[in-house]
């Protein structure tokens, strides 16, 4: 099937290996910064999935971000320095800590979202709703050719 294209490998592998997710994050990073929101693309993504669910365990942060969990463990750590989160010790497994937002976790949530928007805006102006729409069926498919 791949034979029939002539494609540059060097292209494939450089959008395939973050190339444009890692200057995504990069402009995120930086539009968060100019609109006085002291977090990481990173920390976006665990906020995102507690504003929808808070009060979850570090597992379920770290399969729902896709990251591991020394990964997860230090994201966390930084947070909890920012008082965006805490960690709460489970009752009925003192082993396993429950994740929840603070104040200030929560109060950033409208603004976040604002600035995410309109990155997402800025990174996606002049690609139609059909491109976008092949181009995440593709990445899917690709994704789940090589996910474990």
């Amino acid at each position: 099937m791949i034979e029939q294209f002539n494609f540059n490998i060097k292209l494939i592998f450089a959008i395939l290996n973050g190339k444009v997710s890692a200057a995504i994050n990069r402009k995120l990073y930086r539009n968060f910064r100019q609109n006085g929101l002291e977090i990481s693309p990173e920390q976006w993504t665990v906020l995102l999935f507690l504003w929808e669910k808070d009060g979850v365990t570090q597992q379920e942060l770290c399969n729902a971000t896709f990251k591991d969990k020394p990964s997860m463990t230090r994201l966390i750590d930084n947070m909890e320095r920012q008082h965006l989160v805490v960690r709460i010790s489970d009752k009925t497994d003192r082993r396993t800590n429950q994740i929840h937002l603070t104040k200030t976790g929560k109060e950033m949530e409208e603004k976040a979202r604002e600035v995410t928007t309109q990155t997402l805006k800025e990174a996606l102006q002049g690609v139609s709703i059909e491109d976008l729409t092949i181009s995440q069926e593709v990445l899917r498919k690709i994704f789940n050719n090589t996910k474990d």
